[in-house]
């Protein structure tokens, strides 16, 4: 993989809010959905043992990070959740999409109007040709929500 420089788009607005550049407070808020079972569940990755510390680090990291792009859902109530493009490759022009929200923002529509101006983002400013995710196989909502916003599904990783 190689390595890219990516200017972050600061402030980019969307009707009804904004994405912008992670901030420390919005520690708490990421705090929330990586300790409500609900949420957290849904992942692939194990969040129950994050602490105020890692997601401050991932945060502050968040600022440096020159292969991806992590921004903060905020529709004027404050931190809403998480949009990301990770593994950014300038050689395969791609990147892994993820979204990360609080249970509030579950029906508001705020994830599907940040996933829609972040994939913007990819197949406009940075000239990506694929963007891909994943999303375990027994998640259905997201499944679904995937599909709506374009995503297709390509295939099933087994465990070995």
């Amino acid at each position: 993989m190689t390595e890219t420089a990516v200017s972050l788009p600061v402030g980019r607005g969307f009707k009804g809010g904004c994405l912008r550049s992670l901030e420390e407070r919005d520690v708490p808020g990421m705090l929330e959905w990586m300790r409500d079972p609900a949420v957290a569940g849904q992942f692939q990755a194990d969040f129950s043992s994050m602490g105020e510390c890692d997601a401050l680090e991932f945060v502050r990291s968040s600022w440096e990070d020159r292969r991806s792009i992590h921004l903060a859902i905020d529709e004027g109530e404050g931190y809403l959740g998480t949009v990301s493009l990770k593994n950014i490759d300038d050689r395969d022009a791609s990147a892994e999409y993820a979204i990360s929200t609080r249970a509030a923002a579950h029906g508001t529509g705020a994830a599907l109007r940040a996933t829609r101006e972040v994939l913007s983002l990819a197949f406009g400013a940075l000239g990506l040709n694929r963007v891909y995710l994943n999303v375990r196989a027994d998640n259905g909502r997201a499944r679904a929500f995937y599909r709506k916003v374009g995503f297709v599904e390509e295939g099933v990783a087994r465990k070995a």
